[in-house]
């Protein structure tokens, strides 16, 4: 079969009708998919071929790279020439109507992307093996955010296939003095790759080397610092829901309260009370000093005793000292379960302005990232004076070499400054890297402060690839069917290996000894302090009722004597009364 294509004004003229027999009409009826061309199809009338396309590329040779393939523009039948924004295919249906998609690019060469990247988790991460098993090899030895978003590209654009290679350095991309980028941006712009798939900002510099896709994540500059050590509980740890003026306070209430009662309940007749005992009237008052000390303690403790006020006066006192009873308790009561439940942890700075007017805690970021040109570039006068610090800190590294600059070359490295630094380091990152590793072992840094900016990441391709268009039409497809927020809470939040806290401010956690033991050593001590006294009571009253008995012996050892003489009188008289019977009974 003869077919040819003529230029007629920047157009293509439809293909001459084949000339030959039935058995070259068969071996093309019986052709599929896999042209360049797409489906062979010919009209039943005029024989000719319907449903075709062609694309004009420009091929570079000696590099090996999709980006050797320029694809200029796109012809269709029906259509003309596209320029590369949306392109179209043809498919035919049963009934022979052929239905036109707009569809993601379609490369029929079949190459495969080359995809740079930066290992950041969990973005980009090693995929670790088990002992034991292969070992993995090509795009298999990658996993993380940026690994399964390359996947559902590959779902929604047809033709795209790839192999994923690390930066070298594992660096983002930075200007170079003489003009040249570094990084992934370096690979873009010498097309060794084609596209960089990774947490990389867009920012106006490099929106101007490179171009960027719609953000597949919005985030934002955050401090990083290591999370403070718990707040150790002293055993009096129960008292501190209220401040220790409270305590003072309530205390001398407790006392000036109970010498209130007491008071008017002397003054007042209608507290006194009439008793008779032992065939004589008295009258008594119960509010001593001593009882009315107990019954405000009673009343305090929420509980009863045996005696009440009966005076208006003392009813008065005490109603205003159970009102004020309801109120400390039931406010101790509700900042008590809080309290106990709640690991404090009171970071050392909690703004960015407490980190800039603050010397004792260093600060960096990563040297040439969009961290730095972020500060450096900064008109905000907080942010310039913060982007000085840190030039001066480095030019003390580089004068003296005696510790650590404070710019570094990874996150890697600045995270693991941060857990090494005691809390004397900060690291200045990106929110989603922050919070991941905040969720990880060994669970030692923290958040804090609100984000200085808002930022977005994006696919990076060199300026021009029509492969642009088709991520942009991938990444919001994604955002509308909720993709995007699934692998963001599969890599962030459901492998989170840390408890999270209730609050910012602490972790919840269950009432352990520690928390409560001075309650337990007061009951001990009252048992113990029970026991004296008692022990005291016992004591006095044995020698009370020993001087008694010693009273009583003294009184019977002086009242003896007595008692002798007067026995001796009686027995004298008697001894006569006898002797007189005796002489008149003789007489007679």
């Amino acid at each position: 079969m003869e077919q040819f294509f003529s230029s007629i004004e920047g157009g293509l003229q439809r293909p001459v009708p084949p000339r030959l027999g039935q058995s070259v009409d068969v071996v093309v009826l019986t052709q599929e998919d896999g042209t360049l061309t797409g489906r062979i199809q010919f009209d039943p009338h005029t024989g000719w071929r319907t449903n075709y396309s062609a694309t004009v590329i420009e091929i570079k040779p000696g590099v090996n790279s999709l980006n050797s393939i320029k694809e200029r523009f796109q012809w269709a039948q029906g259509k003309g020439f596209l320029l590369g924004q949306q392109r179209v295919f043809h498919e035919n249906r049963p009934n022979n109507t052929v239905i036109q998609k707009g569809v993601l690019v379609d490369k029929p060469w079949k190459l495969r992307l080359n995809v740079v990247t930066v290992l950041v988790k969990p973005f980009v991460m090693l995929r670790r093996s088990n002992p034991g098993d292969p070992q993995h090899k090509g795009n298999d030895r990658f996993e993380g955010y940026c690994i399964d978003l390359l996947k559902l590209l590959a779902k929604n654009i047809s033709g795209f296939e790839y192999n994923i290679f690390v930066s070298e350095g594992n660096k983002y991309g930075a200007r170079q003095p003489d003009g040249s980028w570094d990084g992934m941006l370096g690979y873009l712009l010498n097309e060794t790759a084609d596209i960089a798939v990774a947490p990389l900002t867009i920012t106006q510099e490099r929106e101007r080397a490179v171009d960027f896709s719609k953000p597949f994540m919005t985030t934002g500059i955050s401090i990083m610092i290591k999370k403070p050590e718990k707040q150790e509980f002293n055993i009096f740890s129960f008292m501190e829901p209220l401040g220790m003026r409270i305590w003072i306070f309530t205390l001398c209430s407790y006392v000036g309260v109970s010498l209130t009662i007491f008071l008017v309940s002397s003054f007042s007749p209608y507290e006194q009370r009439v008793q008779f005992n032992r065939g004589e009237f008295s009258v008594s008052n119960e509010f001593s000093m001593y009882n009315s000390l107990w019954f405000t303690l009673a009343a305090f403790m929420q509980q009863g005793t045996d005696i009440l006020p009966k005076a208006l006066s003392g009813r008065i006192a005490s109603s205003a000292w159970w009102f004020f009873t309801l109120i400390i308790v039931s406010s101790y009561t509700a900042n008590l379960a809080a309290f106990l439940t709640l690991e404090k942890m009171t970071p050392p700075i909690e703004s960015v302005e407490d980190l800039a007017n603050q010397n004792k805690i260093l600060y960096g970021v990563v040297k040439g990232g969009s961290t730095a040109a972020f500060f450096e570039d900064s008109t905000v006068p907080l942010y310039k004076r913060m982007w000085d610090f840190m030039q001066d800190e480095h030019n003390k590294f580089l004068r003296d070499q005696v510790s650590e600059s404070v710019f570094v070359d990874t996150y890697a490295e600045g995270i693991d400054r941060v857990r090494k630094s005691k809390g004397r380091y900060a690291f200045l990152l990106e929110e989603t890297t922050n919070n991941y590793e905040g969720g990880r072992k060994p669970c030692n840094t923290m958040k804090v402060g609100q984000n200085l900016n808002t930022l977005g990441y994006g696919i990076a391709t060199k300026i021009g690839n029509p492969l642009r268009g088709s991520i942009n039409l991938a990444i919001l497809y994604l955002q509308e069917k909720g993709e995007l927020k699934r692998l963001e809470n599969k890599w962030w939040y459901d492998r989170g290996q840390c408890d999270q806290g209730i609050s910012d401010s602490g972790a919840s956690s269950s009432l352990n000894l520690s928390k409560v033991a001075g309650i337990f050593y007061i009951l001990m001590c009252g048992m113990v302090l029970s026991m004296l006294t008692a022990l005291v009571e016992f004591v006095v009253r044995k020698k009370k009722e020993n001087r008694e008995k010693e009273k009583k012996r003294q009184l019977a050892l002086r009242q003896r004597p007595v008692i002798a003489s007067a026995s001796n009188r009686f027995n004298k008289r008697r001894t006569k009364s006898e002797e007189g019977r005796s002489s008149l009974s003789t007489q007679f």
